[in-house]
């Protein structure tokens, strides 16, 4: 199954891309305007999600940066041990590891996660996110639908 490491790189190659992209076009914390929900708002989140240990004085980024590379690992050794049959966990385990994987290329370069994507609805604002944030949601997302399907159908 590690043909499917193609989506890991895709996810690493768009959310790099993505990321470059809005940090050239967008001053940090510059917000446009998209739809009366969404706004594309340059961040720098040197925490994990919803910025948990952002002000933790900078051994944080050293610790998400084993801690995504360990979790990479462990994910890639369960994709090499998957049957053939078991495509929507293969996914799963290529997103959630592109995801990671863009995410430390961020702090390991910048020592913070470049976030741009923000929805909001009556004045609250969801915490910005990104591409391999997206990824990593959709990949954990598809891995909770694959383990409750039937036993006879999963794999």
């Amino acid at each position: 199954m590690m043909k499917w490491l193609w989506l890991t790189a895709l996810v690493i190659v768009l959310d790099q891309a993505s990321k470059w992209l809005m940090s050239a076009w967008l001053d940090l914390y510059q917000s446009v305007a998209v739809l009366p929900f969404f706004n594309l708002t340059l961040a720098h989140n040197s925490g994990a999600a919803f910025s948990f240990l952002a002000n933790a004085g900078g051994w944080q980024r050293w610790f998400f940066i084993v801690l995504a590379l360990t979790v990479s690992l462990v994910l890639l050794i369960w994709l090499s041990r998957l049957k053939a049959s078991a495509r929507m966990e293969a996914a799963a385990l290529s997103l959630i590891m592109g995801g990671a994987l863009g995410n430390v290329i961020d702090r390991f370069i910048h020592g913070y996660v470049v976030d741009f994507l923000d929805f909001h609805a009556a004045g609250y604002h969801w915490p910005a996110f990104n591409v391999a944030d997206m990824a990593i949601f959709i990949g954990a997302a598809l891995l909770i639908i694959d383990s409750l399907r039937k036993p006879s159908e999963h794999s």
